[in-house]
């Protein structure tokens, strides 16, 4: 049994990792003992070049890795030329060093134990091959959410590294995008380099909108050129791949709110040369005349947040009648203020709906608020799920008290709806706020205990820090739900953190303490739900639960609602 099968560039030989015995029932194949072996293209073996023991034990915390080498593959620009990387820290994100990993390289025919080419100052995460003088390396750190990029020399050890970026990596509009490839005579992707420049093509999402771009970075200055941006505020172009960057033809894709996305050539060296490739109709033609606008807002301590708003399929925005509305969201932890506030939704995306979406809803006479920010910040030395389910409620009546000020909901009637780590924060919502009419929860986790070595982005375990799990669990707090709550789940979710028995159990727990809520498993299907059936089952159910329970909901007006 293979992990991984790999031909070196030239073909000459191939480079196997082979799963070996004892096998475990404890921990996922990639734990599993394994060997790589080196072949060459007859089938004989040249040797054994690493071999990986059973392991069993957790890892302590997200940056911690395994001793020995690891991560090896071929280098794209040799002809067969094996790299890989050794932890220097043992491994031990505790243990404190200059420089975490190493990454060793060694040619055929594998006979010497290899040469040091480059350290990194944080765990390694990647190589862009270049060529016998230019190599960019990659490093991330969790804790810091910081990654660095190397610029260095593979065939000139003296020559040291240099980092030519250093930045939080969920700053998103400090991106300097990814490095532009082409392939070489093997066929591998390389570096594209022309005339001393290498070049990044990146998203560009800035303050006043998302403007991709592309840059050519001097290899001698590490200066960086704008040779071309996107100017489009009415479309979305999205810079697909560079197909001859020495001509300047770029493949893009262009779209806007309900014109369906399709694929043109373009000249950056040439105004307004567009050359179509595709022609692609429009097959969603209900939705193509959908209110869409992405709202922004803040919340109670003064958090920029962000949503995309439809409005009802003819709705009239004069009269603004009020309609029942769907929150849709998934939450997302951050190291600081700043990067969870950036402005990353681009209102000119096309309405595109998918199995998993609620924007079906605006043809029923829905407000929808999808993909609704909901950032979790923990700045320091705090972890952002510290007040996770402060927060948690702070972002969702912020979203609601936005909507309701453009006068478009009844906020009586909201409905709050996620999958898998948004099955979650549904879950915890209801369970602590008052704010919503019903909910939707599908393939989701609720007692934190069962996942006792981390989730999401925590990455203490529960003996760590106890209090966490039991707070964040709504498990725990089941005899506080009193809000109608439709479970779904997939009988056949492998996901290691969302395993059937967890809505299962979590619903007998809702039953049991009288709590209005409904479980539907969906057969055979995964943490994803793929079948024809289940998809319309899945629809079915939501919109049934929506009707009864917040549009067609009867409201009782009570002291406490008057006040607020």
């Amino acid at each position: 049994m293979y992990r991984n099968i790999e031909f070196s560039p030239d073909g000459n030989y191939i480079l196997i990792s082979q799963i070996e015995r004892p096998f475990s029932y404890i921990v996922p194949y990639y734990r599993f003992p394994f060997k790589e072996i080196v072949y060459n293209n007859n089938g004989k073996q040249i040797t054994v070049f690493n071999e990986v023991p059973l392991n069993e034990v957790q890892p302590k915390g997200f940056m911690a890795t395994r001793k020995g080498k690891r991560n090896t593959s071929w280098r794209a620009d040799k002809p067969a030329t094996l790299y890989w990387v050794e932890a220097q820290d043992d491994g031990d994100p505790e243990n404190k060093v200059d420089h975490r990993d190493a990454v060793y390289t060694l040619s055929a025919p594998f006979t010497s134990r290899g040469e040091l080419l480059l350290e990194t100052q944080q765990r390694f995460s990647g190589i862009n091959w270049g060529n016998d003088e230019t190599a960019i390396a990659y490093d991330y750190w969790w804790d810091t959410r910081n990654t660095k990029t190397y610029l260095f020399n593979p065939s000139n050890r003296q020559q040291p590294p240099r980092i030519i970026s250093d930045r939080n990596y969920q700053d998103r509009y400090s991106d300097p995008g990814n490095f532009v490839t082409t392939q070489n005579k093997y066929g591998r992707n390389v570096l594209e380099i022309q005339k001393g420049k290498l070049y990044l093509m990146g998203d560009g999402y800035t303050e006043n909108g998302q403007f991709p771009f592309i840059d050519a970075f001097d290899l001698q200055t590490q200066e960086k050129s704008r040779i071309y941006q996107s100017k489009y505020t009415d479309k979305l172009e999205d810079l697909n791949s560079a197909i001859d960057m020495k001509e300047g033809k770029i493949l893009v894709r262009i779209e806007s709110k309900n014109e369906y996305p399709n694929y043109y050539f373009r000249n950056i060296y040439k105004k307004e040369s567009l050359t179509p490739v595709t022609s692609f109709e429009n097959p969603f033609k209900s939705l193509a005349n959908v209110h869409k606008e992405v709202i922004n807002y803040k919340r109670d301590d003064g958090l920029d947040l962000e949503g995309t708003l439809y409005l009802p399929v003819g709705y009239d925005k004069a009269k603004k009648e009020k309609m029942p509305m769907i929150l849709w969201a998934y939450p997302r932890e951050f190291k600081d203020k700043s990067s969870a506030s950036q402005n990353t939704t681009n209102p000119n995306e096309f309405i595109y709906p998918y199995w998993g979406s609620p924007i079906y809803w605006v043809t029923q006479g829905y407000v929808v608020l999808d993909d609704a920010a909901f950032p979790i910040v923990g700045e320091g030395d705090e972890e952002p799920n510290d007040t996770f389910r402060t927060q948690l409620v702070a972002n969702a009546k912020a979203a609601i008290d936005a909507v309701d000020e453009l006068g478009y909901i009844d906020r009586t009637r909201v409905a709050v709806g996620g999958h898998s780590y948004g099955a979650f924060m549904v879950a915890n919502l209801l369970s602590h706020s008052n704010l919503f009419a019903a909910g939707i929860a599908r393939s989701g986790a609720y007692n934190r205990t069962l996942t006792p070595f981390g989730f999401q982005s925590e990455q203490r375990s529960y003996w760590d820090s106890p209090e966490t799990y039991y707070t964040m669990s709504p498990f725990m707090h089941a005899d506080k739900m009193k809000t109608p709550l439709l479970l779904i789940h997939g009988e056949a979710d492998n996901n290691s953190g969302t395993y059937p028995l967890q809505s299962e159990r979590y619903f007998n727990a809702l039953k049991g303490l009288g709590a209005p809520a409904r479980l539907v498993m969906l057969p055979k299907e995964s943490h994803g739900y793929r079948a024809k059936e289940s998809i319309l089952h899945l629809l079915w159910e939501q919109d049934v639960w929506l009707d009864e329970h917040v549009k067609n909901k009867k409201t009782i007006v009570t002291t406490d609602m008057l006040k607020r």
